[in-house]
């Protein structure tokens, strides 16, 4: 007789044969060109783009960090919620600006946006760094939710370093082969999926363990009121402050709509009315949030705890006596919200390296590009899986440490689509002190003012240097400058003298 964790290991492995079918199946209408592999020949409607949005930005970090936070931390976890629906408002009006550049100047990458504007190889290869490096902890978050998952509903027969290898296999599989158009239409099979299975297991377990969502929290508010306040807790059981609180929130609005990955999707975006519907459309996404959360709640009490936080989702699975099937869909669920944004990751952190890092530096063919393209998209999963395999970092952790980078990027995207005074100058050094006080408050948090995040510390920094010497400098080409931002506000820009395809530039 076939046991248990067979049967669920078969259910997830049909999971993933749907899944490569349908990312193999998605690059056949794209073109092989570079802006068919990088942009999906701007061709996305507002299902696809809806489902990449959502799918992208709920992710494992979501699916196991969140409910490891709820459990574990109380109402923090609400800053998760909080920030997903802040932070796509802006995208509403800077979208389209980015989108009609795109389209005008056969932009690609959020890079070639930035330095379009500002002409620089060497800022060029700083964003590139700087996205490569805020890439591989959030990549690694995918694999390692992945594999803690598999492990977890496979009773340990398949571990954690297989299971990741397992999912992050068929991910780079049809990343390789179908860009841009596999994580489209990959992430729209997996956000339906893995919404329909939140909410399912949202509603089950608190009426299975408690008898309903309200006496679930009668009992911990009776017994664990501390988790029900305001900002909840740090990882050693402390009250978080409200600096902390607040500034996770705040970092996280600023940077959500900059990460490179989400930013590019401008550029795939069949018009801009489009994205402005997208926008309008995401904070129904944030509902995917509150199942996630009671089922952290709902572990609260249970008399037995996970060796971590993050396993409380599928501890609680196991320890409910669900059907093999329904812990096989559930782990299917959870290796949705993984894969959905590791292969944009993967996808965006190659094209990023080749278009932003590499191509500024030496010629390349399109076969070139997307060779290298996939080449990196092999050694970026390759580092990735090795950190993932390292234990008791939290999930959330990992992303939230990401932003603060991220956020980094704000000032020289807006200064780029809205101030005509922003100079070359003022945004390499702004961007170059913003990181480096970033980086520095983030290997010494026992320094930062208040408990503030590193990457306000880092924008407070930020702002006012790229003010200053934008101020202090000039325009090397104002005639190139107009055009650029009429092209931003939808006018004509066929009178510019070159504002520049791709990467050129200066310095």
């Amino acid at each position: 007789m076939m046991a248990r964790w067979q049967l669920i290991a078969i259910i997830i492995a049909l999971y993933l044969a749907i899944t490569l079918g349908i990312g193999l199946r998605a690059g056949r209408k794209a073109s092989k060109s570079v802006t068919g592999y990088v942009a999906g020949d701007r061709a996305f409607g507002l299902v696809v783009m809806y489902f990449i949005f959502g799918a992208t930005m709920f992710s494992a970090f979501a699916f196991l960090g969140g409910p490891g936070w709820a459990y574990s931390r109380g109402a923090a976890a609400f800053y998760i919620l909080s920030y997903g629906i802040l932070g796509m408002a802006p995208w509403y009006w800077v979208g389209p600006r980015a989108a009609r550049v795109g389209r005008e100047y056969g932009y690609v990458t959020q890079v070639q946006l930035l330095v379009g504007r500002f002409p620089s190889k060497s800022l060029s290869a700083l964003m590139a760094a700087l996205t490569i490096l805020a890439f591989i902890p959030y990549i690694t978050l995918q694999m390692r939710g992945a594999g803690i998952v598999i492990e977890a509903v496979t009773d340990g027969n398949i571990p954690l370093w297989l299971g990741a290898g397992l999912a992050y296999g068929i991910v780079i599989l049809y990343v390789l082969s179908s860009g841009v158009a596999a994580v489209g239409w990959t992430n729209t099979f997996q956000g339906i999926f893995m919404l329909i299975i939140a909410w399912t297991l949202g509603i089950y377990l608190p009426m299975r363990l408690y008898g309903g969502i309200g006496p679930m929290f009668e009992e911990i508010a009776a017994q664990r009121p501390e988790l029900l306040t305001v900002p909840g807790l740090t990882a050693t059981g402390e009250p978080w402050t409200w600096g902390g609180y607040s500034t996770a929130i705040l970092v996280s609005a600023i940077g959500v709509s900059m990460w490179p990955h989400l930013f590019m999707k401008a550029f795939a975006a069949r018009d801009d009315d489009t994205i402005r519907r997208t926008v309008v459309l995401f904070p129904t996404f944030q509902l995917f949030l509150i199942p996630v959360f009671i089922i952290g709640f709902a572990g609260v009490l249970f008399p037995e705890s996970p060796g971590e936080p993050d396993f409380i989702l599928p501890f609680l699975i196991l320890r409910s006596d669900l059907p093999a099937l329904v812990v096989g869909l559930f782990c299917a669920g959870a290796l949705s919200a993984s894969m959905s944004t590791g292969d944009a990751l993967l996808h965006a952190g190659a094209s990023v390296a080749v278009e932003d890092g590499v191509r500024p530096f030496k010629k390349l063919g399109d076969a070139d590009q997307r060779k290298l393209m996939r080449i990196l998209v092999l050694a970026m999963g390759a580092i990735a899986y090795f950190f993932a395999l390292y234990e008791g970092v939290s999930l959330v952790v990992l992303l939230l440490s990401s932003y603060g980078i991220i956020a980094q990027f704000t000032p020289p995207l807006i200064s780029a689509l809205y101030w005509k005074r922003a100079t070359t100058e003022g945004v390499v050094s702004g961007l170059i002190s913003g990181s480096a006080v970033t980086l520095f408050f983030f290997f010494q948090g026992h320094l930062r003012p208040f408990d503030l995040h590193e990457g306000i510390l880092g924008l407070l920094v930020h702002i006012p240097v790229l003010v200053v010497v934008s101020f202090l400098t000039q325009d090397a080409d104002p005639k190139k400058t107009e055009a650029f931002l009429n092209a931003a506000q939808g006018r004509s820009a066929a009178n510019t003298h070159g504002a520049g395809a791709g990467n050129g530039g200066g310095a």
